[in-house]
């Protein structure tokens, strides 16, 4: 999907009820110092604050919008696997709609371990194989490569990332009028031991370990793997 889309996605009924659930979740655990700086990579945009400290990356393939709409932009079109940031520069990565769509997810996680402070925390929001959502394509969660839990615990854990919590999301089915409704958020809360085996969604978060990983670093792109011909162009929609 490209950003268009995902951007359409979020101004849906569905979208919308989407990420009210998400934000419940994540918002908490965004709550930052001032000074401190996040990276939102995907499109986190719905779920970034443009007062503070926080960047919009983009992936290539998917093509990139201006955010915010006024003042000094902090979006950017970016390789993922080639972040146009120096080492240990980031307190905090927000990946969702992300990891399912990069072509190397494993460099994807090493490239972020790079630019991490020491101990700094990585946010992943992914697709669950098992859940409802990766077998529709009613939202941005049906496409790219969704992951079970195992997956991601030994992709975290083989690029250097310290597991903290793994938890469950949008246990309800991918319809708007079910996901809207005031009870979504009580089936969040209290579905997930019914549920959670069949969640939309996985959040992880991980810490950066900080012993030395330098024999299985990669070295970094000289050259752009991506040259895109045409991104999309940000216009102000009323609709929004």
């Amino acid at each position: 999907m490209n950003v268009v889309e995902l951007r359409q996605f979020y101004a849906s009924p569905l979208g919308k009820a989407t990420h009210r659930l998400l934000a419940a979740k994540l918002l908490p655990t965004l709550q930052l110092a001032p000074e401190a700086s996040l990276l939102g990579l995907g499109y986190a945009i719905p779920y970034l604050n443009e007062n503070q400290r926080h960047m919009a990356f983009m992936l290539a393939r998917q093509g990139v919008i201006t955010w915010p709409s006024e003042g000094l932009q902090k979006s950017a079109l970016v390789d993922e696997l080639d972040l146009p940031l120096p080492d240990n520069s980031i307190e905090v990565a927000l990946v969702i709609h992300g990891l399912e769509f990069s072509e190397s997810p494993i460099e994807s996680l090493q490239e972020i371990w790079r630019v991490l402070t020491p101990q700094g925390r990585l946010i992943l929001v992914v697709p669950n194989r098992r859940g409802l959502w990766a077998a529709s394509d009613a939202s941005p969660f049906g496409f790219g490569q969704p992951f079970s839990r195992t997956q991601l615990w030994a992709l975290l854990k083989e690029a250097q990332f310290s597991f903290t919590r793994m938890e469950p999301a949008l246990m309800v089915p991918p319809r708007a009028k079910v996901a809207g409704m005031a009870m979504a958020s009580n089936i969040e809360k209290y579905g997930k031991t019914l549920l959670g085996h069949l969640s939309g969604v996985i959040v992880v978060e991980a810490t950066k370990q900080v012993y030395a990983y330098s024999a299985g670093r990669r070295v970094r792109r000289s050259l752009p793997r991506f040259r895109p011909a045409l991104l999309p162009v940000h216009h102000k929609d009323e609709s929004l």
